[in-house]
């Protein structure tokens, strides 16, 4: 009996994907003007220029945790089809969403007690729990159980590397990541600050770049100097609405490597309000992040 994958929205896969390896996705919220959102609806690929347009006039954003009580009928929906479950969470260092749905799905596993259920703390965000849930993907394919690919992820996630800059500094400001005096000298002197997420899941800023260039430079040269075995790899970019740079970024790293697979899309909404328009986010595996 195969095993079902499900994972959440802010792993922001490609719908194309989802659909393709019939991906359970479970959504995050975002509030506009006190109305709430989904940040994931099955079936559709939805223009977020408008969101990101809303974004740059600096419209205030508020995001929410998964629905539990939704969450717990998803789940519930496909144990009752005798499918065995691995759920792959958003990080616990940037939401409280992983610690939510392991309560329900603890409770699930009284309820269903002939049904394997697993689930696993990314320690991730964007596609780089994206990229972890592709590779679950080829593992399922290729037969393994669902005790081997959840051991998979918990062996790998900490050699999944996220490096992303920003384009405006407001939005790590307006979110608690960035001071307001440092945000304003570093939008003054158009200071692009270089960041990765931590073996906690966190974000941690490594390097101040000088001009926009040089950070998207600097992302790939920290792939350039950790990736091992690109050719056996997914790499995966996120970006907020700036496809142009995204595109820069992958043409150099496809320019050098010859990587398994090029992965490009556009941040989820609940992500894309911390991080701002104009971020850009690079994944690939390392020996360590």
């Amino acid at each position: 009996m195969s095993f079902a994958i499900m994972t959440d929205s802010a792993a922001n896969l490609p719908e194309e994907m989802i659909d393709k390896y019939s991906i359970e996705v479970l959504p995050l919220s975002f509030f506009v003007d006190e109305e709430e959102y989904s940040g994931y609806v099955k079936g559709q690929n939805t223009d977020l220029s408008q969101f990101y347009q809303m974004m740059r006039e600096k419209v205030h954003v508020k995001t929410s945790l998964v629905n539990i009580e939704s969450a717990g009928l998803a789940f519930e929906e496909v144990l009752k089809s005798g499918k065995d479950v691995l759920y792959l969470g958003f990080s616990s260092g940037l939401s409280g969403t992983y610690q939510a749905v392991s309560i329900v799905l603890e409770e699930l596993k009284e309820a269903y007690p002939n049904n394997k259920i697993f689930y696993i703390d990314t320690l991730s965000a964007a596609l780089g729990e994206g990229l972890l849930v592709r590779y679950v993907i080829d593992l399922r394919e290729n037969g393994k159980t669902i005790e081997e690919a959840y051991q998979w992820v918990a062996d790998n996630r900490l050699k999944l590397c996220h490096w992303f800059t920003v384009e405006d500094l407001f939005f790590l400001k307006r979110g608690g990541r960035l001071s307001t005096a440092a945000a304003i000298f570093g939008s003054a002197l158009s200071i692009k600050p270089v960041m990765h997420v931590d073996n906690e899941g966190h974000l941690i800023v490594i390097e101040k770049a000088r001009g926009r260039k040089k950070s998207l430079d600097s992302l790939y040269r920290y792939l350039e100097e950790n990736i091992v075995n690109p050719e056996l790899q997914y790499v995966a970019i996120s970006h907020g609405d700036c496809l142009e740079d995204a595109e820069y970024l992958a043409d150099k790293v496809k320019n050098r490597f010859h990587v398994k697979e090029m992965i490009v899309n556009i941040l989820d909404p609940v992500i894309g309000a911390h991080s701002g328009p104009g971020t850009v986010a690079l994944f690939f595996l390392a020996e360590r992040r």
